[in-house]
């Protein structure tokens, strides 16, 4: 499958040395949970941009675009890219927040919700940095056990030595490590993914009218895919909020450079999905056969070479990632949870504590990437009719409407997760399971909406500003 594996070991050391070598030795406790320079100064804005974009540009996203493409054709990388323009709407949150005075979601929940708001987000949230390290672990597992197919041990192996990779520099620097670090891993994942687009694009029968009519190797065509973008439409709005690792980069730099930082990300990271999706969608519009998440196909389809370039952007991805989801759990856990002390040490315990739990998740037998995705995105939808209220019509929701909103979200997460089992058929059977996922979002919106319209016409107040 591929002529020489070991050049994706050679690159992984090469890319783990560097990350080493350019993490900080000294660390302050504001640098290792809010991200600040040894002097105290502010990322730059191109460290923000490049920092936020190969944060969301990760492993399992690049994967999902490809596949979605491959069997969806045109619709369904553009179904995942809609799920970009969360830093537009991550901009429009983060702005109304720091506007009303909050450090963080959880700040401003807590002044509305108290307590109780504050820790059913941070259920969400937390499971959503799980579910990053796990997925992004799978996706390593995935190119490892392609390269090398007849290394019975070498799936497992390759989680293993990743997710103490991604450990120690972590553990080196937090929030800073990971600030430094991903600025250098994306501009690798620039160079790599760029050489092979441009291969693409080479291809003799290469065109582009091709790709914006492929509707996929689906029998049901690009259909599915369409449903997906409204899915997507649907949940962007929560969606950002519930990611800690955009929310976290959305209050260590002035109010200025972090819009900027946000909208040119979401310009950047857009282009790279949907370049990188596009992989996917040529695989189908040429036959190719499904072999092992794509990756098979890739190298039947390329060669080792372009097959090579592809895998080291998937590696470079997953590790930008995995620094940043175990940078966010130590701020979640000691910043918000206030679960242990505001150390260093404390710190560095709780990324091995998630890390842990992630790597063993990766012997669940569930390995389908979007999973994730959509049930963490419909999660987060309880805070689309708190948001809108708030920030939109500047109204504050009662704390009951709140949680009705959130234990619809809940429901409806687990009704996609469990939508197998003979309950969840009685409601959604022989429906295509996008389909069964826009019917859970549109309800989760329903009952939201009317339980917070219900809670403004008899407890509802106005959103103090400041």
């Amino acid at each position: 499958m591929f002529e020489n594996p070991m050049a994706l070991v050679y690159f992984l050391g090469l890319i783990t040395i560097v990350c080493l070598i350019i993490s900080p030795r000294k660390i302050t406790v504001a640098g290792f949970f809010e991200g600040a320079s040894g002097m105290g100064a502010q990322p730059s804005l191109a460290m923000l941009v490049l920092s936020q974009v190969t944060t969301w540009i990760f492993a399992r996203s690049l994967m999902n675009a490809a596949l979605l493409g491959y069997f969806y054709g045109f619709a369904g990388t553009l179904a995942y890219t809609a799920y970009y323009l969360s830093f537009l709407t991550g901009m429009f949150i983060v702005k109304n927040l720091r506007d009303r005075g909050a450090g963080s979601v959880q700040d401003w929940l807590g002044q509305h919700f108290g307590q109780l708001g504050t820790l059913t987000y941070n259920i969400v949230i937390g499971l959503r940095l799980l579910s990053e390290v796990f997925a992004n672990l799978i996706v390593i597992g995935l190119i490892f056990s392609a390269a090398f197919p007849d290394v019975v041990w070498m799936e497992a192996g390759s989680i293993l030595a990743v997710a103490v990779i991604g450990l120690v520099y972590s553990m080196l620097g937090g929030l800073r490590a990971s600030l430094r670090t991903d600025v250098l891993q994306m501009l690798v994942f620039l160079v790599v993914f760029s050489l092979a687009f441009v291969a693409l694009l080479a291809t003799p029968d290469f065109s582009f009218s091709a790709i914006v009519s492929a509707q996929g190797v689906h029998d049901q065509g690009a259909r599915p895919g369409w449903v997906l973008v409204v899915v997507a439409l649907l949940q962007v709005l929560s969606y950002p909020a519930h990611d800690p690792v955009m929310m976290d980069r959305g209050f260590i730099a002035d109010k200025a450079t972090t819009q900027k930082s946000f909208l040119y990300a979401f310009i950047l990271s857009a282009l790279c999905i949907f370049g990188f999706g596009m992989f996917g969608i040529y695989a189908g519009i040429i036959g190719a056969a499904y072999e092992n998440q794509l990756l098979g196909t890739w190298s039947v389809m390329f060669g080792p070479v372009i097959y090579f370039l592809l895998a080291a952007s998937l590696l470079v991805s997953a590790l930008s990632t995995l620094d940043s989801a175990l940078a966010s759990s130590a701020r979640l856990v000691i910043d918000e949870l206030k679960l242990a002390p505001r150390t260093v040490l404390w710190g560095r315990i709780t990324m091995l504590g998630f890390m842990a739990v992630g790597a063993m998740l990766t012997l669940w037998g569930n390995k389908t990437l979007f999973d994730a995705v959509a049930v963490s995105g419909t999660a987060s939808m309880f805070l689309t009719p708190v948001f809108v209220m708030a920030f939109v019509f500047n109204r504050i929701i009662p704390l009951w409407s709140y949680l009705v909103a959130y234990g619809a979200a809940i429901l409806g997460a687990a009704a996609y997760m469990y939508r197998g089992t003979a309950f969840v058929k009685l409601f959604f059977d022989g429906a295509h399971k996008y389909d069964q996922l826009l019917y859970i979002c549109i309800t989760v919106l329903l009952v939201g909406f009317v339980a917070a319209v219900l809670g403004l016409a008899t407890q509802g107040k106005l959103a103090r500003k400041v």
